[in-house]
């Protein structure tokens, strides 16, 4: 090794997922078997916003096939609206079909051979948990009841990150390639107008300077500081596995390790 690569800074490091098993009997949304050629971490839908338990099954598989990190994506139960629409559920029922979530993904993974890594919640219960500290804490004491110390994945300094590490738990801040941000750091509503990045070049170069810079451009301008070690590509974006794959490109051409966090 020649002194200059021994004097030369680690570049960053940056775990790329995205949501997997999006599914439900014939209706199949997500191209896993794609998408799991590129990501480092696979949030497999577990059965209450989208997915089957023989979904649930062949992506654990193929993930643990190809060394892809599990991660149980818990939502709200709401199939029809795709885990997108708010909704008010009693927090103790709520820990409960965390735990639930958990655990239906945890047999599966095991019986791939890999287990569950972490925890990240999906659509209308991921945002509700930015803000909202009793529902987080219900997220988290869903969490707490399956075992194991699992991390969770969300927002940084969100109420849901708060509620994980005063119960112990380890967070795992995280940032999206394709999602407009607030001036607050927090995501657009899908739906306002510009909520989602359009064209790969944007998304790829916001990526990049995530990684690089740890700052985004708001959807108002101003700048904001984004700090993430783990990156999202949206697994129901047209054409996410060929985006994914441009990200993922993009960030080594960079000079970023893309592994993951687990």
């Amino acid at each position: 090794m020649t002194p200059a690569a021994t004097n030369a800074p680690p570049g960053p490091v940056l775990d790329l997922n995205a949501d997997l098993g999006e599914g439900f009997g014939r209706w199949q949304l997500t191209d896993d078997d794609a998408l799991l050629s590129v990501v480092t971490s696979a949030n497999v839908a577990c059965g209450f916003h989208a997915g089957d338990p023989s979904t649930m099954r062949r992506v654990c598989e193929r993930a643990a096939e190809r060394g892809v990190r599990i991660g149980a994506q818990v939502s709200y139960r709401d199939l029809a609206g795709f885990g997108r629409r708010a909704m008010d559920v009693p927090p103790e029922e709520l820990a409960d079909e965390i735990t639930y979530q958990i655990g239906a993904l945890r047999v599966f993974a095991r019986a791939a051979g890999s287990d569950v890594t972490y925890v990240k919640p999906h659509g209308a219960l991921y945002n509700r948990a930015v803000g909202d500290a009793e529902q987080a804490a219900a997220v988290v004491a869903g969490v707490l009841r399956a075992g194991g110390g699992l991390p969770v994945l969300g927002l940084p300094g969100s109420r849901l990150h708060e509620a994980a590490a005063s119960a112990g738990l380890p967070v795992v801040a995280e940032a999206f390639a394709d999602r407009a941000y607030t001036a607050l750091g927090t995501l657009v509503p899908r739906r306002q107008p510009g909520a989602v990045i359009p064209g790969p070049d944007a998304v790829v170069a916001r990526s990049v300077r995530i990684a690089r810079a740890a700052r985004v451009t708001a959807l108002t301008g101003e700048e904001v500081a984004v700090r993430a070690r783990s990156l999202c590509v949206h697994g129901d974006t047209p054409g996410a596995a060929q985006l994914a794959r441009r990200v993922r490109e993009g960030l080594v051409a960079a000079g970023v390790r893309v592994e993951a966090f687990t």
